[in-house]
């Protein structure tokens, strides 16, 4: 995604820690990690929570992983001959159906929120990684200024909620998972964190 403008403006600790999260889930779904991110995910430690212990998972797994064997299970999961065992797509998730209403609804939020999809991509916008970044964005002010709380919530109640647990409780147990899966396990997690959070702070 790319931004109209940006500001820089200090965000919380919290805040930043969920745009972090956000963003790593979205670089681990966007393409097959490189050795890079590989590295960065085995220095993760997590800590006792069923969310610590699932990036603990993901970090071990990390570690005996290579940038060919993520490659090949990326491959295997999003893109296969035809298509891949998973299509993460909100359209997909709610309708069936590609390219259908809830497309049509992120874009119109996205021009709002001044959020462009970049010249270099070309898959629909409403892709999970896409949603991802989107959400980092609206916490960091990479699309003006950070989003208060209230329109993080409506855009996170509004394209994310509805269908991304779901797409990561597939992503956990699809046949061809095996780093994936406590990614999956870690988006799950941090999808419902985060839609208690809303609920509560909009009550």
């Amino acid at each position: 995604m790319s931004a109209a403008a940006a500001t820089t403006v200090e965000i919380t600790e919290e805040d930043r820690l969920r745009a972090d999260l956000y963003g790593f889930l979205s670089a681990l779904l966007a393409a097959p990690p490189d050795r890079m991110l590989l590295d960065k995910s085995a220095a993760l430690h997590g800590d006792d929570t069923d969310l610590g212990r699932a990036i603990g998972t993901l970090s071990k797994l990390a570690r005996a992983a290579t940038p060919v064997s993520v490659e090949r299970e990326f491959t295997r999961l999003f893109i296969g001959l035809g298509r891949g065992e998973l299509l993460p797509y909100a359209s997909y998730y709610l309708t069936g159906f590609l390219n259908e209403k809830p497309l049509a609804s992120l874009r119109k939020d996205m021009t709002a929120h001044r959020i462009s999809r970049a010249p270099n991509v070309y898959e629909p916008e409403d892709n999970i990684a896409s949603l991802m970044e989107m959400m980092a964005g609206l916490i960091t002010g990479r699309f003006g200024v950070p989003a208060p709380l209230p329109r993080q919530r409506e855009f996170f109640n509004r394209h994310i909620a509805p269908w991304a647990g779901h797409f990561f409780a597939d992503l956990e147990r699809a046949k061809g998972s095996v780093f994936y899966t406590p990614v999956g396990t870690v988006g799950r997690l941090f999808v419902n964190i985060e839609r208690e959070a809303f609920r509560m702070s909009g009550a």
